[in-house]
């Protein structure tokens, strides 16, 4: 076992958090805890840490049992490198590593007598450390600090970047490759999956999903959850809640758990009633006294079944129009796309084709910053676009959800915020959609530069539904809602009859809603019928193609000689000879360029990197390869003078 939770309580002040927990981790659990906004993850996360402490019940951690939790920049020295402070995981070792090197500079002392007793105790000396060493995995800790570098995007950082240079997504991805190198029994992540793209999302995906120790994890990205954990966590209404299985299972057994509770509850409130019945009718006659009391006495033992309490109220979403659009909603013809002015202006995308039809669900993704939300703006005209045209079928009316949410005014109230867009509502129409997003109560007297960011979501959205347009252009529409937010808005899309376009880097989303993804891939667009998944396997797919059209071109022709003949036979056979050399020694760089591509790709799998040892071997085998490369250029070079 590596953590116990038994009867856990917290309040603070009158205000109860956490009531009863009684939980447990062992080894190699994968467990996601979830809940919604203040539900108390974060508390329960603290006290398991020790930066709180509870008011009654115990957290036990087995002996020996290193726990691992990433807060924002933590543990990270500002003013180290990006090497200096990954090495530093390492210190003790290093410090072994030191040592070693010490050692055999006495040991090759040319006075040194190697028969002596000195010679002798230094060399036991060194045995004993180099064992050590190998078991400490001395020799890996460069291969080990470079996979997890690579794998969580600073493959194009320099090792001696300096922390406080970097942005703070960078240094939060930082902190987290630091924790997996620390590796420690049980790693508790919380909303690991934030800023990530998907390559570094899938890299990190593979590796965790290796982990030797446990992982207790907070997040609201499902498709993460459904990937990696084998158990559920879920706090509500102050209790915690166990679930075997991913994220998907959960939703399912917690619908039949609350069914077979309802029916249990049903069930037994029928029994009491019938044997109330039967002591009120006889307890007081003679001849069936005795079994009234019997009657009493059961009602008394019995183990009363807990009315279920249902779900936590959802918000409502819905999304309709007035007319129908014509079916070519959207045509896009070889956009070109920039941002900025002067000397800050940046291109961003080339050749962007689109054809959109009345009814289409299309997801935006791509890397950050190849231009995807800047292609919504591009289409709703908020900023020019380089070359190009598009243009809107008739009866297209458009309705867009800003990521950033600039277009809420902070200095009015929620309730204003609705009314002034819309005055010809009354206050019980403007509060009745307000409420649909749960900003109920006093939340509507609030200033918008005071609402949490899932507020000011809710609020957009409800701008959003009365807008009624039949083409949505939404642009991360996920971002700040909790999972039962997300679930509504997936579904008010799904039945929606109207076009979609959005951005998005949720999953799980992607999975659900869209017909085709579009991929934004710095040199043009890719279109994918179907969803996520589907988009992953057709890249795959296009990806061997494209390896066997290369590899079945037939090789380029020799270029002809830059003179016009030759002086003498010998010259022209040294000529023909230099020729054959040349082809051959390209034949042999395309070899060895494809065995580095080999090599690199295979130390990025788990099967490899997980084995230090295998990753060793192919670390060294990279590097051979790599100087063998080097060598054949360099006679390549000298043919082709």
């Amino acid at each position: 076992m590596v953590l116990s939770i038994e009867q856990l309580n917290k309040s603070f002040g009158a205000n109860v958090v956490l009531e009863n927990i009684t939980a447990k981790i062992e080894d190699g659990d994968r467990i996601g805890l979830i809940g919604v906004n203040g539900a108390g993850k974060s508390t329960l996360l603290n006290l398991i840490t020790g930066d709180l402490q509870a008011d009654s019940g115990s957290i036990a951690v087995s002996n020996d049992v290193r726990v691992g939790f990433l807060r924002q920049n933590s543990g990270l020295s500002t003013s180290h490198t990006i090497w200096e402070e990954m090495r530093g995981v390492f210190r003790s070792v290093l410090e072994m590593e030191q040592r070693l090197r010490g050692l055999e500079e006495q040991m090759s002392c040319a006075g040194l007598d190697h028969e002596g007793e000195e010679y002798r105790v230094l060399a036991e000396e060194y045995a004993v450390l180099d064992e050590q060493f190998s078991k400490a995995e001395g020799y890996l800790v460069d291969v080990k600090i470079r996979t997890i570098l690579n794998g969580m995007g600073f493959s194009n950082k320099a090792e001696d970047t300096v922390i406080q240079t970097l942005s703070g997504g960078e240094k939060t991805r930082l902190a987290l490759a630091k924790l997996l190198l620390e590796q420690p029994d049980l790693l508790i992540l919380d909303e690991p999956t934030n800023h990530l793209d998907f390559k570094t999302l899938t890299w990190l995906e593979e590796y965790l999903s290796g982990y030797k120790g446990a992982l207790l994890l907070v997040s609201h990205d499902r498709y993460f959850l459904d990937k990696l954990v084998l158990g559920i966590w879920e706090v509500e209404r102050h209790r915690l809640e166990t679930y075997k299985g991913n994220y998907s299972k959960y939703v399912l057994l917690k619908k039949e758990r609350r069914e077979r509770q309802q029916k249990e509850y049903e069930l037994q409130q029928k029994e009491i009633a019938s044997m109330e019945d039967f002591v009120a009718r006889n307890l007081v006659r003679a001849s069936t006294t005795k079994r009234a009391q019997s009657r009493i006495a059961a009602l008394e033992r019995m183990e009363r079944v807990e009315k279920p309490q249902g779900d936590l109220k959802a918000a409502r979403m819905s999304f309709s129009y007035d007319r129908e659009p014509v079916k070519d909603v959207l045509v896009v013809e070889n956009l070109s796309l920039s941002v900025g002015e002067g000397e800050n202006r940046k291109h961003l995308a080339d050749g962007i084709h689109l054809h959109v039809e009345r009814g289409n669900k299309i997801a935006i993704i791509g890397a950050n910053g190849v231009g995807k939300s800047s292609f919504l703006k591009a289409v709703l005209k908020q900023i020019p676009v380089d070359s190009g045209r598009f243009y809107w079928g008739k009866n297209v009316k458009t309705a867009y959800y800003e990521q950033e949410l600039r277009g809420l005014d902070p200095g009015k109230t929620a309730l204003e915020e609705i009314w002034s867009r819309y005055p010809q509502m009354t206050e019980h129409q403007v509060r009745s959609i307000l409420g649909s997003v749960l900003l109920t109560g006093e939340a509507v007297y609030k200033k918008v530069s005071v609402l949490s960011g899932g507020e000011k979501a809710k609020l957009a959205f409800a701008a959003l539904m009365l807008q009624r347009g039949n083409v949505l252009l939404l642009d991360e529409p996920t971002n700040h809602l909790d999972l039962s937010s997300k679930e509504v808005l997936e579904e008010a899309l799904q039945e929606y009859e109207g076009t979609v376009l959005m951005v998005s880097h949720d999953r799980y989303m992607l999975n659900r809603v869209p017909d085709y993804i579009m991929e934004f891939t710095g040199l043009g667009v890719e279109i994918y019928k179907g969803g996520y998944d589907e988009y992953l396997a057709e890249k795959d797919r296009r990806r061997g193609k494209t390896a066997a059209r290369q590899q079945s071109k037939p090789p380029a022709p020799a270029k002809a000689a830059s003179t016009g003949g030759y002086r003498t036979r010998q010259q022209k056979n040294e000529e023909v000879k230099r020729r054959q050399l040349l082809k051959e020694t390209e034949t042999r760089i395309a070899g060895l360029e494809e065995e580095i591509r080999r090599l690199e790709e295979e130390i990025s799998l788990p099967k490899i990197y997980e084995n230090y040892l295998l990753m060793g071997e192919k670390c060294r085998e990279l590097d051979e390869a790599k100087q063998h490369l080097s060598l054949v250029m360099e006679e390549w070079v000298q043919l082709s003078e």
